[in-house]
């Protein structure tokens, strides 16, 4: 039986977009196969490319990024969406088009993905994260760019169960695409870091769980904040490098 142990640590005081001092508190969750949790301050100030980062999970990651003090580039199809900040470059600009790409992306250190198609789009056949993957390594190829970090789903993970069936029928088409972005990901010769979170809600929460190739137990939802602060964490500690990591809260 894995035996977990669970404790808060107050982390460090920040300074938010807004301006605003906060303190940020991160669950920590050590067991067998588990990474640690929330760690909320990097090794150093990087300069990040966030693609879909007017989505629900790429907006965290650009509010995240900020309040650690990075510098972001937000490629984004719609820049009237996002609000400019100090060190928050807004780009427009395809994310399946990789010339328009590669154009912002010289002098980053890491790219962070979060496309994702609306829900209705999840339950049509549809190429959309299949085509931008493709268009982010060939950009990313192309500027010597070598981080990445991608959101993928739990669906693809084989779990047992009518929960887990049900969604995996549901989202057939869903999973096909995402299966054959992860697979261009893998072959990339990218120093990738592939995300599998369950369903996502909207809540304030940072904390996680992570476990390499399988979902952690239990895990059925967890906060797009916390999909945030685990990209964050692989990108800026250059952990999870080459795997494939199931995510629960």
């Amino acid at each position: 039986m894995q035996v977990n142990f669970l404790f808060k640590v107050l982390i460090r005081k920040v300074g938010s977009s807004f301006g605003q001092d906060k303190f940020l508190i991160g669950t920590v969750i050590i067991g067998r196969g588990m990474s640690h949790i929330g760690r909320l301050s990097g090794l150093r100030d990087m300069k990040l490319f966030v693609i879909g980062a007017n989505g629900r999970t790429g907006t965290q990651i650009v509010n995240l990024a900020l309040m650690r003090g990075h510098e972001v580039t937000a490629f984004v199809r719609s820049p009237q969406k996002l609000q400019p900040a100090g060190s928050l470059a807004i780009v427009r600009g395809d994310p399946q088009r990789p010339e328009t790409i590669a154009a912002a992306l010289p002098g980053h250190d890491a790219v962070l993905s979060a496309i994702g198609p609306h829900p209705r789009e999840a339950l049509r056949p549809s190429t959309l994260l299949t085509d931008c993957a493709r268009a982010t390594v060939e950009a990313m190829t192309a500027s010597g760019v070598s981080r990445l970090a991608i959101v993928s789903a739990a669906v693809l993970f084989p779990e047992k169960g009518l929960f887990f069936a049900f969604f995996r029928w549901l989202l057939r088409h869903h999973a096909r695409d995402l299966y054959t972005m992860e697979d261009l990901v893998r072959r990339s010769g990218l120093a990738w870091t592939i995300a599998r979170p369950p369903r996502l809600t909207d809540s304030p929460d940072l904390t996680y769980r992570a476990l390499r190739d399988a979902l952690p137990p239990g895990s059925r939802t967890m906060s797009f904040r916390s999909v945030a602060a685990f990209m964050l964490e692989a990108v800026e500690g250059q952990s999870h490098v080459a795997e494939i990591v199931g995510l629960g809260q």
